[in-house]
């Protein structure tokens, strides 16, 4: 906890050497159902991890009953039919009923980023593309190292349908250079993604503000809202205080983590909404 705090302060107090060199970027909100994404507070997403369709469910009205949390995202990886398209389409129209109105991302987290299950990027693309036209989900997590023109096939389906995509890239073994994690970023949006998203594990507190200062150098570039994240106990601040440096989500979770570090959502909201509104005050 010490450690933490230091780092915190660290980074309120200038640890993060450019902070104030430039100014960022106003985001542009996203528009998902009645969520405006990029306003406001960081907006929280809870996974539903559940490995059967009824566990499953039970985490989407648990999400749907919790006033902490504003998106779900369903990871289908962890389920025992994650491969089995038509199946998925039937759970996931009941699990959107579930969640009554809050919108959902759908992942499928492959082993090669952390996931539970390998898929070959055919597969991958073809099963995203089979939900796609179920047409129950308002976003879905596009890996963007997965083939290049399945990538840009996705990222044209999704939109043609109106789904938002969330373009991510996963090290859980380490925290890439500053400007890898900024390009990867700014790879992401050139490729049509409306949401931002780097997940990266960190070996100490220097890493931590590694990643919190490549969010900063892309909110002063890019005004796509961002979702990006130091993993694991040490990183715990990012997922905090992104709001400082231009986070637009974060996530938490409700009984059963999906990553190393996430907090538990109320929890996680009292934060974000302490900090929001002092920064609020001291403009």
């Amino acid at each position: 906890m010490r450690a933490l705090t230091r780092l915190f302060l660290a980074a309120m107090l200038g640890g993060v050497a450019s902070i104030a060199q430039a100014a960022p970027v106003p985001v542009t909100p996203l528009q998902v159902g009645a969520l405006r994404i990029g306003e406001g507070a960081p907006r929280t997403i809870v996974p539903i991890t559940g490995a059967t369709a009824e566990l499953a469910l039970q985490q989407a009205a648990a999400i749907a009953a919790s006033p902490s949390t504003d998106v779900a995202e369903w990871r289908i990886d962890y389920l025992d039919i994650a491969t089995d398209g038509k199946a998925l389409v039937a759970l996931g129209k009941r699990i959107a009923r579930a969640l009554q109105g809050k919108p959902m991302i759908v992942t499928f987290r492959t082993q090669a980023e952390g996931g539970s299950k390998p898929i070959s990027d055919a597969d991958y693309a073809a099963l995203y593309s089979t939900l796609l036209r179920g047409e129950f989900a308002q976003l879905i997590d596009v890996e963007m190292f997965r083939d290049p023109a399945r990538v840009a096939a996705l990222v044209a389906q999704a939109h043609k349908a109106g789904v938002k995509v969330v373009m991510s890239s996963h090290d859980f073994h380490a925290t890439p250079a500053r400007e890898e994690i900024v390009a990867r970023l700014l790879r992401q949006e050139a490729l049509g993604a409306d949401v931002l998203k780097i997940a990266v594990m960190p070996q100490d507190a220097g890493d931590v503000l590694t990643l919190l200062q490549a969010t900063w150098d892309v909110r002063q570039r890019s005004s796509k809202p961002l979702l990006t994240m130091s993993m694991g106990g040490t990183g715990v601040v990012s997922r905090l205080a992104g709001e400082t440096f231009g986070q637009a989500l974060t996530f938490g979770m409700i009984g059963t983590p999906s990553a190393p570090g996430q907090v538990e959502v109320d929890q996680l909201q009292s934060v974000l909404q302490v900090i929001h509104a002092s920064s609020q005050a001291g403009r």
